[in-house]
């Protein structure tokens, strides 16, 4: 059996994604959000198509069911009693219609839908590391203490409340990264659990409210730290459908168009969201060396 030694600054992957750092897990970190869209929100279900109209049907070979041909005998409709060429031309319209309509049920049959192809839901994740200061931290911590996470109109209030917040310390902006995931509803849950998992492996918790159970951490003691300056912001969100594009690298115009984009969510369209930051002690700060080696993906802004 082979064993991996981790050194003080090392991280260890788990799914391919998730990283943890020791040296970054003594710091505190607090969270707040919810998932209870996949469950109980108002859905944008894929679309199936009303029963339509029967028509009498027969097999052919292994492709389903099919209307039944229509067969005019000649002269039908040219005098003699017949219905006249509007009467043909409606029951061309009838066949034609009884196709569609089959070929339609037998798509939603087989679990494509209409538009089955389209995307459903994406997930995205934007951090951003500012200037720390006091009145951000506490702001943070009110806002999670005063938030509903536990319903989408809460968890997207929470959204926008946040995204006023650090829109507001635009000027003390230093790094950040943008992520995003497309994909089917079915997997967009575990996605958002997976990112979500990540973040809050990267510190100590010292509060966390999450479906509107919180849990504090009493006992942990801050580490001041002399060069400490930043303080790292993390948005992680779950929609329907999919939100406007981000554009890459990303720097400050980019990063302003991220928190526009996860702000564009509503009730409706809500999943889930994540707001995590770090430190939440006070008294504690990142230094730059703790970002970079932290989270090498993060961009300067």
């Amino acid at each position: 059996m082979a064993f991996l030694t981790l050194g003080p600054l090392s991280g260890l992957s788990i799914y391919g994604s998730l990283e943890l750092n020791p040296v970054l897990a003594q710091r505190s970190g607090g969270g707040v959000g919810g998932r209870g869209g996949f469950r109980s929100s108002p859905s944008l279900p894929r679309f199936n198509p009303s029963p339509g109209p029967s028509y009498p049907s027969y097999p052919r070979g292994t492709g389903g069911y099919y209307p039944s041909p229509v067969f005019i005998s000649p002269g039908f409709g040219f005098g003699g009693g017949g219905v006249g060429l509007v009467g043909v031309v409606l029951l061309v319209g009838v066949v034609v219609v009884g196709f569609a309509i089959v070929r339609g049920l037998a798509r939603a049959s087989s679990g494509g839908g209409f538009g089955g192809s389209e995307v459903e839901a994406e997930v995205s994740r934007l951090r951003i590391a500012t200037l720390f200061t006091p009145q951000l931290q506490t702001a943070l911590r009110n806002l999670a203490n005063a938030a509903d996470t536990e319903s989408t109109k809460g968890l997207a209030d929470l959204v926008d409340d946040a995204v006023v917040l650090i829109l507001r310390d635009q000027a003390g902006w230093r790094f950040g990264g943008y992520e995003n995931w497309r994909g089917s509803l079915e997997r967009a849950e575990g996605q958002f659990d997976q990112w979500m998992t990540q973040v809050r492996s990267e510190s100590v918790e010292t509060y966390r409210k999450f479906e509107g159970k919180v849990e504090q951490n009493t006992t942990y003691q801050a580490k001041a730290e002399p060069d400490g300056r930043y303080i790292l912001v993390t948005f992680v969100v779950a929609a329907h459908a999919t939100l406007p594009d981000v554009p890459k690298p990303l720097r400050a115009a980019g990063a302003k168009q991220a928190l526009m984009a996860l702000s564009s969510t509503t009730p409706v369209t809500m999943l889930a969201a994540y707001l995590a930051w770090t430190p939440e002690a006070g008294g504690e700060a990142l230094t730059e060396q703790d970002l970079l080696g932290g989270w090498p993906g993060l961009e300067l802004l």
